[in-house]
């Protein structure tokens, strides 16, 4: 797990930039994901079948959102994990493309991450479909 202390999410430090500050910091695939809701084709992202130890960041404000000892092969193309760390990400029902799903976003920044989806392993039973563009992998240091 995170060496960081859980943060309630009403302590959290929100990150606000504008469009075109974020669309310069950003890759374009990165922008067109985490700024405006898109999602990158599966089994095409940088992490969909990365096993390296590490801790998956928000590719826009570095928040840690996902340790690599919760990730696991759901066989959908995109990283999956079965929890995020504490309090990091926030989730809201989203309608777009003529189903309902529930959308993952970076509580500190508002960036899109992906979806949650409720047939995931044990414990949680949940899983956490994340576009790779939308993360960081900071390899764990030996």
């Amino acid at each position: 797990m995170s060496e960081e202390e859980p943060v309630s999410p009403d302590e959290v430090t929100k990150v606000e930039k504008s469009d075109d500050e974020w669309r310069k910091e950003l890759t374009p695939e990165q922008y067109r994901v985490a700024r405006k809701g898109g999602t990158e084709p599966a089994f095409t992202g940088k992490y969909w079948d990365t096993t390296t130890p590490g801790t998956y960041r928000c590719v826009c404000c570095g928040e840690p959102l996902f340790e690599s000892g919760t990730k696991f092969d759901a066989g959908c193309g995109w990283p999956s994990f079965w929890k995020p760390i504490d309090e990091k990400v926030a989730e809201r029902e989203d309608r777009s493309l003529g189903m309902v799903r529930d959308e993952v976003t970076c509580r500190r920044c508002g960036a899109h991450l992906g979806h949650v989806f409720d047939d995931g392993p044990n414990p949680t039973g949940l899983r956490y479909c994340i576009n790779s563009a939308s993360l960081d992998l900071e390899e764990k240091k030996r």
